[in-house]
């Protein structure tokens, strides 16, 4: 099987329960987002971390591949595994993240370190990821939750790696 099918070079592209769309239809941008947010996590996982935030961070990957598959499947024809994108998991992780951490008495700037700032990375992407979803008619209900509490944690992951790292989280200081 050839990678190339040459079937989206007038603009659109099929979806996994069938059906043409165009490439900018809602639906492609909101699991292409999260494709791309599976990517930036794909490239702070190159980074140093901890082999328990790698662990969560592959876990996230395996998740999002899953809601990708959801947001592929207009039609509902996959059994779908709720549990993919609970969000219990992603909440204690963000307790235990925050729990080894300076309390927040700043707003702060993406940065620090460069896995830190690759964590702020996917966050935003992650946001995104959120606001395309929200455009998609029929989706589950868990997943808007998820990825808004994903975001979240890798708001606290970029603090954890820069306090790992002995890194100040840069600051933000509005102008007097």
């Amino acid at each position: 099987m050839k990678v190339y099918t040459k079937t989206g070079d007038r603009g659109e592209t099929s979806l996994f329960s069938g059906g043409r769309v165009g490439k900018d239809h809602p639906r492609i941008e909101a699991y292409g987002t999260v494709d791309e947010l599976n990517s930036v996590l794909g490239l702070l996982l190159t980074t140093p971390l901890t082999e328990a935030a790698g662990q969560r961070l592959r876990a996230v990957q395996s998740s999002l591949f899953a809601i990708g598959s959801a947001l592929a499947d207009a039609e509902g024809t996959l059994e779908q595994d709720a549990s993919a994108w609970a969000t219990e998991p992603i909440e204690e992780w963000i307790d235990d993240m925050d729990a080894e951490l300076d309390e927040l008495r700043a707003f702060i700037l993406p940065g620090g370190s460069q896995g830190a700032a690759l964590a702020h990375m996917a966050r935003t992407v992650c946001r995104r990821a959120e606001r395309r979803v929200l455009a998609v008619d029929g989706i589950h209900h868990g997943i808007v939750p998820y990825l808004n509490r994903l975001s979240d944690s890798l708001f606290v992951l970029a603090r954890a790696i820069n306090a790992r790292f002995g890194i100040a989280d840069p600051e933000w200081r509005p102008r007097r």
